[in-house]
């Protein structure tokens, strides 16, 4: 087994290689603004990190968010790019999850939370760091403070609203690492990984423009 995980639904851009039994390379560099500049470079580099080429992968695993829509395409896009171009799986995993899988938090319940922008967060809240006991959302953090008052917290979205999170915890972002340790453990417990399905929760930001004047030449 060698799985490629990738993640570009946060502002971390992070690339990981797992052997099947320990992450061999990673790298993960935070710019909201710059994930398709970033992403191929950094495959490149965990592969060179590893000495191995990009056809010994065997699987693709990649962060599904969710996210904002920019960000979190590029990294879908890719993976099912390299899946086709290598003819191996792509296997989808939700990125709060990876967030909690490496959180330091010895037991649960705890809350995720990722920034979403617009004064809003994704979050998830979970018994431990591998079962989420509800699905992603996204939501005014004033708006669900009743709902998570008191739980631990993990995510740059704890961060950003201290007022209705609790204090935080590691990690800020997600890693490619934690997304690969995690597939691979429940690959080899026998489980089916979900499909590579974008979570955006909400519509992109970037829309066309209503009642338009189209112009056609005559």
């Amino acid at each position: 087994m060698l799985l490629l995980a990738l993640d570009t639904a946060t502002p971390a851009v992070t690339v990981a290689l797992h052997d099947g039994t320990d992450v061999i390379a990673s790298s993960s560099q935070v710019d909201a603004r710059r994930h398709g500049e970033l992403l191929l470079p950094a495959v490149d580099r965990v592969l060179a990190e590893a000495g191995l080429r990009l056809d010994a992968v065997t699987a693709v695993v990649v962060g599904t968010g969710p996210g904002p829509y920019t960000g979190l395409r590029v990294g879908l896009m890719t993976a099912d790019t390299f899946g086709l171009a290598l003819g191996v799986p792509v296997h989808g995993l939700c990125t709060l999850d990876g967030l909690a899988y490496a959180a330091d938090i010895e037991k649960g319940p705890f809350v995720v939370a990722t920034d979403a922008r617009r004064k809003e967060v994704y979050w998830a809240t979970y018994a431990d760091s591998r079962t989420r006991l509800t699905d992603p959302a996204v939501d005014r953090p004033a708006d669900i403070a009743d709902r998570v008052r008191g739980l631990p917290a993990v995510g740059a979205g704890a961060l950003l609203y201290p007022d209705a999170f609790a204090k935080a915890h590691a990690p800020e972002h997600v890693s490619a690492a934690a997304l690969a340790a995690l597939a691979a453990e429940r690959l080899a417990a026998g489980e089916e990984l979900p499909a590579p399905r974008p979570l955006y929760l909400r519509r992109p930001d970037a829309q066309v423009p209503k009642n338009y004047k189209v112009v056609t030449p005559k």
